[in-house]
């Protein structure tokens, strides 16, 4: 099979990278083994939190200034950073996932524990703060399903008290989350969102919480609206009396899985080929060109095209593997770059083009957390980073194709 571009990885950066290319004409396929990282998603995009040493990031594209030369939003640079992030909530809103105004710089939003963290941009379930030392209320009521154990009730109460909330804790037993306990070892975040796809059990819960906020200026649920899309959140919201503020769950993320599935409606509408729950085999390189792939699901049938993307991401992914004690990237073989104990990803040149034996692979680019020269966890830029490679190389390859 033919296509324009292969795009190795179906999470967050192979899916936009896959988006932007078909919008712009291009036929792309999409080989994905499963979950992504957006399933673990906590509610927000950001594109940098912190800086290596730990200082907290205000102004991200000031903030560039202060990261080594190998992280790649140096290889992308300041003009083009700041052009592609005010692009993407555009791109975001043409998929239906719905997000935050969009500012550059970081404001703040709450955790999953309550804290206050540094973010960009939200999903629209959630709310942003000037201030991560206190909220806009005075008592609050904190409520959660009986026997929901993803939802951390009291770190959150302690959190909104230490930040001048008064907080009442609370339990909403419903009928249909009731039956999911008495079918289920234990809720998940999942099930319960599926309850809730259907208004009439969203007004069963408001008929329920509304007399329950009367004294209150704000009730404070788990994020488990929408797993389709957000209209089970905004119809929730619209029926209340109070304010609304929704809280991320653990692990798996409902607005995550909700942004992963909005993304492949929209990369397969414009006409682009998904193949799920599918690996990659064996790639077939001619000296510095990539030839093709062939995939467990495809068997014998070859996936050819003018260029490839590596959009694999890391270790938890598997992008990344270690085999007698040697990190590798298992499915080009391309140089692995290690910076200090920890850092791993595959090395590139200032294009993204990733190496074999030193020597560039052309029709090759790499993208997202397969990357070296970033730490997602500590700067909080797994999501900025994802994005913004993808808009830089899928850029690369549409003025290629123009110009060609």
């Amino acid at each position: 099979m033919r296509f324009d571009v292969v795009i190795i990885g179906g999470g967050l950066s192979g899916l936009v990278s896959g988006i932007r290319l078909q919008e712009a004409g291009l036929r792309c396929v999409v080989v994905s083994t499963g979950q992504s990282e957006l399933h673990y998603s906590s509610g927000s995009l950001d594109l940098l939190s912190h800086l290596p040493d730990g200082t907290p990031v205000t102004d991200p594209v000031e903030a560039i200034d202060h990261l080594e030369e190998d992280h790649p939003y140096r290889r992308i640079g300041k003009l083009r950073f700041e052009h592609y992030a005010e692009e993407i909530p555009q791109m975001l809103y043409r998929c239906n996932i719905l997000v935050q105004d969009a500012l550059l710089e970081n404001r703040y939003r709450i955790t999953p524990t309550g804290q206050m963290k540094p973010s960009w941009l939200p999903f629209a379930d959630f709310q942003l703060f000037d201030d991560p030392h206190q909220l806009p209320w005075k008592k609050a009521l904190l409520l959660n399903f009986e026997g929901f154990t993803d939802f951390y009730v009291q770190p959150i109460a302690e959190a909104f008290l230490s930040r001048g909330v008064q907080c009442h804790t609370d339990v909403i037993v419903l009928p249909a989350v009731e039956k999911l306990r008495q079918s289920l070892t234990e809720l998940a975040s999942v099930n319960v969102a599926g309850v809730f796809e259907y208004t009439g059990q969203i007004d069963e819960l408001v008929a329920i919480v509304n007399p329950m906020s009367a004294d209150y200026d704000v009730v404070v649920m788990p994020a488990v609206f929408g797993l389709t899309s957000s209209a089970s959140y905004q119809y929730l919201r619209s029926r209340m009396q109070r304010e609304l503020c929704l809280v991320p769950t653990m692990p798996p993320s409902v607005p995550g899985l909700r942004t992963q599935r909005q993304l492949r409606e929209r990369f397969c509408r414009l006409g682009g080929t998904l193949l799920t729950g599918d690996t990659v085999q064996r790639a077939v390189l001619n000296g510095s060109h990539v030839e093709g792939i062939f995939t467990a699901n495809q068997g014998e049938v070859e996936l050819t095209a003018t260029n490839f993307i590596l959009a694999t991401g890391s270790f938890f992914s598997h992008g990344l593997v270690t085999h007698d004690d040697e990190v590798r990237e298992p499915v080009f073989g391309v140089d692995v770059h290690q910076k200090g104990h920890t850092g791993f990803g595959v090395k590139t040149d200032a294009q993204f083009h990733p190496m074999v034996g030193g020597q560039v692979i052309h029709n090759l680019y790499a993208i997202g957390s397969v990357l070296p020269g970033f730490d997602p966890t500590r700067e909080g830029c797994s999501g900025g980073v994802a994005l913004l490679t993808a808009f830089a190389v899928s850029n690369r390859i549409i003025n290629q194709t123009v110009e060609s």
